[in-house]
This record gives C-alpha cells, structure tokens and sequence, in this order.
C-alpha cells in the first residue's frame, strides 16, 4: 500500500513549546504495523537543524518508541547509495518544516525525489508538517523566499507530485496564506487541499480520509470553476473516501 499523512502544521514539544500532534503522529505508527518503526527523519528545509532533530528524538523516540534515525544532507554530504539505503530501511519518512523551495532544489540534485517516489512504491509511510507536508504534492503554497526577505510574499513550488493536487498548509495561522491560495488557483488547474495547523490528510492508495488533533482544526478543498471561487471544508471521516472524487472541481 501506498501511505501518505500530510500534516498542515503544529508544534510537536520544541524549547518553549507544547506538543500538539501527537493524535496524527500515532497514525504514522498505525499503519506501519510495527511497535517499534523505524522514523528517518529528513531536516533539509531547516538547512539540517540538529536541534529540529533533537525535538524529533524526544518526542517520536521517547514518547512514541520509534527508532529514530536522520538524513542531513547539507551537513554530511551522503552519496546516492547511503543515501538510499537510510530511505528504503526506514519504515517512516518524516520531513521537517522550513525552506520548502530550497529542500527541493537539493533533493533533485541529490537524487532524492526518486528514491523517495521508489520509497512510496514500496510502501513507506511519508510524512512531515508544512514543508514536510506540501512537498507530496504537485504545487505548494509555500514562504520559501520568507527566509531571506520577511515581507516576500508567497510562491509556488513544484513539489514530488505524488498527490496530483496543490497544498497549502497553516491556513488557520498565517494571515495571508487564504488571498495568496486565492491568486495561486486562479492560475493552476485542479484543487488544493488547504489545512489548519493540527489537521492531516491521510493518504492510503486511492483513498483518503482527514484526521486531526485538534477539534476545531480543518481540512478545505479549495478551487476556481467558472469564474468563481469555491472553498469547502472537508468532513472528517472514520472511513476512507474515494481520493478522485476530493480532487473532482
């Protein structure tokens, strides 16, 4: 089976902050059908933040008991094979947040967005929050020049294009991610699936059903069709729903 959680964002136990996601992170567990799975964690939007991973080890590794492991590609400079290798033996692909535009960029020199594709084939779960999140998908909503240029407005980015839909994540959040979504699907065919900060979208093969940690936490499915603007919250259901009846305008 092909598994995807796309998680829209929250906080999961950094410095100063509370954990948030621990229903969703769960689920990750969930359909591994292991105890004890093994999380690579992947830190590239974060230009490899060893902190971010000590987050991830506290919280994944001693709450959660998976075996935690990390991919820094920037830092260590892996080779196609070892790179690979972390990939394929892990049972859990997490992404962290971040530069969504530049984590692109290096995974596609490096080759990872085809061993993460092969990863999906082979039935490891993907997952991550915000970048970690939009990255699945064929378009993002992303802040990537944010990083460099606080009042840089959003763009697009191409993504793995895995889920064939747009994303946009922390729409409950961020102030200006409804009017940039807005703008972006004027110009991009299809849907986006838009969630809050606590809200996941749960991927199995053809299916999909949403998930959340938080009550008041939404899914939205978000598209133009005939000159009008549409935005629709999607249900949270126990069972999973057809996925190309979600991305039908």
């Amino acid at each position: 089976m092909k598994k995807i959680i796309a998680i829209g964002g929250g906080e999961i136990g950094r410095p100063g902050y509370p954990v948030e996601t621990t229903l969703i992170d769960k689920e990750l567990i969930r359909l591994t059908g292991k105890k004890n799975p093994k999380l690579l964690f992947i830190p590239t939007a974060s230009a490899d933040s060893e902190g971010y991973y000590d987050t991830v080890k506290k919280h994944f590794s001693k709450k959660l008991g998976c075996q935690t492991d990390v991919l820094y590609l920037i830092k260590n400079k892996p080779n196609k094979k070892e790179i690979r290798d972390q990939i394929l033996g892990s049972d859990i692909i997490y992404v962290g947040g971040g530069n969504t535009l530049k984590m692109m960029r290096i995974w596609r020199k490096l080759g990872v967005d085809t061993i993460l594709r092969e990863a999906h084939e082979k039935g490891v779960v993907l997952s991550g929050l915000s970048a970690g999140s939009v990255c699945w998908f064929r378009w993002a909503n992303s802040d990537s020049r944010k990083f460099n240029d606080d009042s840089a407005k959003l763009i697009k980015v191409s993504g793995l294009g895995l889920v064939n839909a747009s994303h946009c994540p922390h729409y409950d959040i961020e102030k200006d991610r409804k009017e940039s979504l807005r703008m972006m699907m004027q110009k991009t065919p299809g849907v986006a699936i838009a969630l809050d900060n606590c809200c996941a979208i749960e991927i199995i093969d053809d299916a999909y059903r949403i998930i959340a940690s938080k009550k008041s936490a939404n899914a939205y499915k978000v598209f133009w069709k005939e000159g009008s603007y549409h935005e629709e919250v999607v249900k949270k259901e126990k069972d999973l729903k057809p996925l190309s009846r979600l991305l039908l305008k």
